[in-house]
C-alpha cells in the first residue's frame, strides 16, 4: 500500500521534547485512509512483529526519516514506535500521526497510526475512527514516464500536544505555519476559535509576520482538554491566500489532583459471626485527572483499625474497587459493637512515591443476632394473692439478654410449663425492662387451693441463631401463696326460678330463697333482705329466706314481663369487713281465665239497604293466653227483640265473626247492637259488648253519601228538612237585606247633603231612625230640629236662603220669579249668598243642621216643580243653555233649538 502527500508550497517545523525512551510492546498498528499512489518514486512497507511496530522501505532504501506528531511516540529509522514517556493506561486506542522522508526524494509521506493493548481491540470500527485533516489538493504532473498525476496537499499541522500546568517562560510557541508564497507578497497569518477570538479569550496569539503561535498562560486539563482552532493566510489586501488549516490542540495531563471521596464518612454494617470473605461495604474516590493514564487511576489500602480486636487486621480491602471484606472470623457485637478504618486512596496507581492521597473514615457497625439466651436471675421466685382478685401482678420474674437491647434478639417471652392447669396464671412480658409479670387472670378461691408452685420458660421471641445451645438458666419455680379474704354469701342457683298460678291469694309460701356462705373455715350469720320487689308482691324472712306473697299476683300485670316476675334479695354476713350478695327469683306464673274478652272494633258503619257492603267483621281480645283465649263464640242478646230482628251474627272462624242486616232495609241513624262474646276457658268467661253501628245511604260504591253522613249521625228526616228550610230563609234575609243597603246607597247620592265629606270625623252614627247631631251632639236638644210652631223669626228673614230643621208645615211662600233667562253668574251669585247667610246667621244651632235652599212640595215656600211649566204663550227660546257648560248640555239638546231627529 503507497500513499502520496506532498506538503507542497507550505512547510510547518514543531519542537518534540526529547525524554527517556520506552519501547511499546504488544500494540496493533492500523492504516487509516490511506489511498493508493499514483506516482511515487518511494512507496512504504508496513510490517508487523510481536513485540514491536516496525517500518521497512519497500525497496530496501537505507535513508529514510520518521517524525511523529505525538511528542509521547517516536519513530525510529528502523521504523519501531517507542514512547517518549511512561504510558500508564492503554484501555483507549492512542492515534497519532507519522510522517515520512526519503533520502533523494523531496517528498512526504504521511499515514495515521492507532495504538491498542494487545486482546482489546478498538471501541470505534475502523471505518469510523477520523483519518488526519483533509485539505483541497492541487494536481501536477509527475515526471515519472506512466504520466501519472499525484495529488498535492497544501498543508497539514500535525496534533500539537501541550502539557498542562507548564511554568513557561510565556508566550511559549507551539508551532509555525508558513506559506511557501510569502516569498513573493506579504501574508498576514491569524487564527480563529475557542481559546483565540473565542472564549476562552487570548488563550492562544500568533505572529501575523512570521506565523508562529504561541500560548499565552499555563493550561487546565481538567478544565479544557483540546482547543479545535484555523489558521488562516491572507495578503495585504486581505485576499485569502490559503484556504484555512485545522489546528488541533490536546492538552497533556499532569498529576496535579488528588483522588477525592464522595464521603468523609462511610457507614456500613456486618453481622457479628460472619465468615471470612463477607462483603462489608465499599468507599469510593474520584480522581480529576486523565483515568486513561497513571494520574487517574486510584488503588485503596487500610491504615488503621480501631479496635484491635479480636485482632488487629480483621477487614480487608480491595486496592481497585475499594470493596471491604472481612478477613478473620471472631465478630462479636457483644463485645464489639462498632470498628473504625482509616482508608488512603492514592493515585499513580498506588506509588506512594509519586502519587497524590487522601483518606477518609469508614465506621463498620457489628449488627447483632440471637446468640445469647435469656437467663433468669435466680432459680425459684414467690408471691401472694388475696382470693378472688384479678387483673393484679403477684410476682415479678427477672431476665438477662445480653443482645440488642429492645430487639427481637432481646425481647423476652414467657411461658408457664406446669402448675396451673385451670389457668388462673398468665405472665406477660415489660417491654421497658424484660421482666415477667405474673399475672391472675381468673380468681382463685382459698377454700380450694392455698398456693400454687409454677414452672416457668422463658426464650426470645427471634429464633437463637444456628450452633447456639440454650441456657439451664432458662427456667425457674414460682410459688405462689393465697390470701384468705371474706367473701360474700352465695346463692346456689342465681336466678332462681319457680313456677306458680297467677291469683294465689297473699300470704302463700312461695320458695326458700337461701345463700351459702363460702368461707368454711370461719362460722359467720347471714341475714336477707329486699332489694327490689316492683310490684311489692313479696316478702322474706331475714332468718331463713323463706319468700311469701303479700298480694294476689296478677300474670297480666305490667310488671310481668314475658308470664315472668323477677325480684332481687340481698344477702350479708357478719363476718369482717362485711360481705353481701345479691339473688334474684324468677316466678313464672301460670295463667287461669281471669279476664273476659272484649268486643272488637268498637264503632262500624254499613250501608241502610242489605247488601254484600252491610257487614261488619267482629273479632274480640282477651288479656289472658292460651288456652284461654278464642276461638270466640259471638251471640246476639234476646233482649230487646228489635235486636235480633234487625241484626244476625254468623262466625267465619274461630276468632271472628260477622254482624249484617237481618232485614232489607233499615232507616240511616246511629244504633247500638250488644253482643254477648265468650272465650275458650274452663271455666269459659262472656262479655256484653256494644258496638256503635252507622247505618246510612249508599252511592252505587257502596260509600255512605254526604246526607247519608249527616243522618248516620243522628238526625231524622224531619230534622234533616228543618234544617235545609232554615238556610233557605236566612239566604233569603240576607238577600233582603243586601237589596235594602243598596237601595239607600242610591238614594243617599241621589240627594247628598250639603256638607264636605272630608269635614265629617265621625266613624259611626248611633242613631239610626233620625236626623240630627252626631255622637258628640246628643246631649243638645233635639226639638231644634224640628219645625217651630210659629215662623215669624223664618218670615223676618229675606227670601232666599233659609235654615230649617224640619219639613215647613205652613202654606207655600211665593219667592221672587227670575227671570225667563237669567245669566250663568247669577246662579253662582245665589249659592255664595245662601253660604254667606248660613254662616253670619247669630240664631244657628251649635249641632249639625240642614240648609235648606229650596223644599219643594206641600208647605214649600219655593212653590212645586209643576209650577216651572211655561206661562207665556208661544215658544220659549232654549239656546241660552248652550252658553252655561258642558252641564247643561244635555238639557240644551232637549229643549234648545237643535236639528230634529
Amino acid at each position: 500500500m503507497r500513499r502520496d502527500v506532498s506538503l507542497g508550497r507550505w512547510k510547518s517545523y514543531a519542537s518534540i521534547s526529547q525524554q527517556s525512551r520506552h519501547q511499546i510492546c504488544h500494540l496493533i498498528l492500523s492504516l487509516l485512509s490511506l489511498p493508493p499512489s499514483l506516482s511515487l518514486s518511494l512507496p512504504l512497507c508496513l510490517s508487523l512483529c510481536v513485540s514491536l511496530v516496525k517500518f521497512d522501505d519497500c525497496q530496501h532504501s537505507k535513508s529514510v526519516d520518521f517524525e511523529s506528531s505525538d511528542p509521547n511516540f517516536s519513530v525510529r529509522p528502523d521504523g519501531s514506535v517507542y514512547a517518549e514517556q511512561e504510558v500508564a493506561n492503554l484501555s483507549d486506542p492512542v492515534q497519532f500521526m507519522v510522517t515520512a522522508r526519503g533520502g533523494h526524494d523531496p517528498h512526504i509521506w504521511e499515514t495515521t497510526v492507532k495504538l491498542a493493548l494487545a486482546g482489546h481491540p478498538p471501541s470505534v470500527p475502523v471505518s469510523q475512527i477520523p483519518g488526519p485533516p483533509n485539505f483541497p489538493r492541487k494536481h501536477q504532473r509527475s515526471s515519472s514516464a506512466n504520466g501519472l498525476r499525484r495529488q498535492k496537499r497544501d498543508w497539514v499541522i500535525p496534533p500539537i500536544n501541550v502539557p498542562e500546568n507548564s511554568r513557561g517562560p510565556f508566550p511559549q510557541m507551539l508551532v509555525r505555519i508558513r506559506s511557501d508564497q510569502d516569498l513573493e507578497k506579504g501574508i498576514r497569518y491569524s487564527i480563529t476559535g475557542a481559546g483565540a477570538d473565542q472564549p476562552p479569550i487570548d488563550v492562544y496569539n500568533i505572529d501575523p509576520v512570521h506565523g508562529k503561535m504561541f500560548v499565552t498562560r499555563p493550561l487546565d486539563r481538567e478544565e479544557r482538554a483540546s482547543y479545535h482552532l484555523r489558521a488562516h493566510a491572507v495578503d495585504m489586501n486581505g485576499n485569502k491566500v490559503e484556504s484555512p488549516i485545522d489546528l488541533y490542540i490536546y492538552v497533556i495531563d499532569m498529576n496535579d489532583n488528588r483522588p477525592e471521596f464522595q464521603n468523609q464518612v462511610y457507614n456500613g454494617s456486618v453481622a457479628e459471626g460472619s465468615k471470612p470473605g463477607t462483603l462489608v461495604m465499599q468507599v469510593t474516590a474520584n480522581d480529576s485527572d486523565d483515568d486513561t493514564t497513571a494520574n487517574g487511576m486510584v488503588r485503596y489500602r487500610i491504615l488503621s483499625q480501631t479496635p484491635h480486636m479480636p485482632i488487629p487486621n480483621m477487614f480487608t480491602i480491595n486496592s481497585e474497587t475499594g470493596d471491604i471484606f472481612t478477613v478473620a472470623a471472631g465478630l462479636d457485637r457483644e463485645k464489639v459493637s462498632q470498628y473504625t478504618i482509616i482508608v488512603q486512596a492514592t493515585d499513580m496507581e498506588g506509588n506512594l512515591n509519586f502519587g497524590l492521597s487522601n483518606t477518609a473514615t469508614a465506621l463498620i457497625s457489628v449488627t447483632d443476632i440471637n446468640d445469647n439466651p435469656p437467663e433468669l436471675t435466680a432459680r425459684t421466685f414467690s408471691g401472694e394473692v388475696p382470693e378472688n382478685r384479678v387483673n393484679v401482678v403477684v410476682a415479678n420474674l427477672t431476665v438477662i439478654d445480653r443482645d440488642q437491647p429492645h430487639s427481637p434478639n432481646w425481647a423476652a417471652q414467657y411461658r408457664i410449663a406446669s402448675g396451673d392447669p385451670q389457668g388462673h396464671f398468665l405472665i406477660r412480658t415489660n417491654p421497658v425492662n424484660n421482666d415477667g409479670m405474673v399475672t391472675v387472670v381468673k380468681p382463685v378461691d382459698y377454700e380450694q387451693n392455698r398456693a400454687f408452685m409454677l414452672t416457668v420458660i422463658v426464650s426470645n421471641k427471634a429464633p437463637l441463631a444456628s450452633g447456639i445451645q440454650s441456657s439451664l438458666q432458662s427456667s425457674a419455680g414460682v410459688t405462689i401463696s393465697v390470701q384468705d379474704v371474706n367473701e360474700p354469701p352465695v346463692f346456689p342457683s342465681n336466678p332462681k326460678s319457680i313456677r306458680f298460678e297467677e291469683g294465689v291469694p297473699a300470704g302463700t309460701t312461695l320458695t326458700v330463697f337461701a345463700a351459702q356462705d363460702p368461707d368454711l373455715f370461719i362460722h359467720q350469720t347471714v341475714r336477707y333482705s329486699k332489694l327490689s320487689d316492683p310490684a311489692n308482691w313479696l316478702r322474706i324472712n331475714r332468718t331463713n329466706g323463706q319468700i311469701t306473697t303479700m298480694a294476689v299476683l296478677d300474670r297480666e300485670s305490667m310488671y310481668v314481663r314475658n308470664n315472668i316476675y323477677e325480684a332481687t334479695f340481698l344477702a350479708a354476713d357478719n363476718g369482717s369487713p362485711p360481705a353481701s350478695g345479691t339473688g334474684t327469683l324468677q316466678i313464672h306464673l301460670i295463667d287461669v281465665n281471669d279476664n273476659a274478652p272484649v268486643l272488637l272494633p268498637k264503632e262500624a258503619q254499613v250501608c241502610e239497604r242489605a247488601s254484600p257492603r252491610s257487614r261488619v267483621n267482629i273479632t274480640a281480645s282477651d288479656a289472658d293466653a292460651d288456652p284461654h283465649v278464642g276461638p270466640f263464640v259471638f251471640e246476639l242478646p234476646s233482649y230487646p227483640p228489635s235486636v235480633r230482628r234487625n241484626w244476625t251474627a254468623s262466625r267465619i272462624s274461630g276468632d271472628y265473626a260477622q254482624l249484617r242486616l237481618r232485614i232489607p232495609y233499615l232507616d240511616a241513624g246511629v244504633y247500638e247492637v250488644p253482643i254477648i262474646v265468650s272465650d275458650s276457658g274452663n271455666p269459659p268467661l262472656s262479655n256484653r259488648s256494644m258496638i256503635k253501628v252507622k247505618v246510612c245511604p249508599c252511592d252505587d260504591n257502596g260509600d255512605c253519601t254526604t246526607t247519608g253522613a249527616v243522618a248516620a249521625a243522628g238526625l231524622g228526616t224531619g230534622a234533616i228538612i228543618a234544617i235545609l228550610i232554615c238556610i233557605i230563609i236566612l239566604l233569603t234575609m240576607v238577600l233582603v237585606f243586601v237589596m235594602w243597603m243598596k237601595r239607600r246607597e242610591k238614594e243617599r247620592q241621589a240627594k247628598p247633603l250639603l256638607i264636605d265629606p272630608e269635614d265629617d270625623v265621625r266613624d259611626n252614627i248611633l242613631k239610626y231612625d233620625e236626623e240630627g247631631g252626631g255622637e258628640e251632639d246628643q246631649d243638645y236638644d233635639l226639638s231644634q230640629l224640628q219645625q217651630p210652631e210659629a215662623l215669624d223669626h223664618i218670615i223676618c228673614k229675606p227670601t232666599g236662603v233659609r235654615r230649617v230643621d224640619e219639613r215647613p208645615v205652613i202654606a207655600e211662600s211665593q219667592y221672587p220669579i227670575r227671570p225667563s233667562l237669567p245669566h250663568p253668574g247669577d246662579i253662582g251669585d245665589f249659592i255664595n249668598d245662601g253660604l254667606r247667610a248660613a254662616d253670619n246667621d247669630p240664631t244657628a244651632p251649635p249641632y249639625d243642621s240642614l240648609l235648606v235652599f229650596d223644599y219643594e212640595g206641600s208647605g214649600s215656600t219655593a212653590g212645586s216643580v209643576s209650577s216651572l211649566n211655561s206661562s207665556s204663550s208661544g215658544d220659549q227660546d232654549y239656546d241660552y243653555l248652550n252658553d252655561w257648560g258642558p252641564r247643561f248640555k244635555k238639557l240644551a239638546d232637549l229643549y234648545g233649538g237643535g236639528d230634529d231627529d
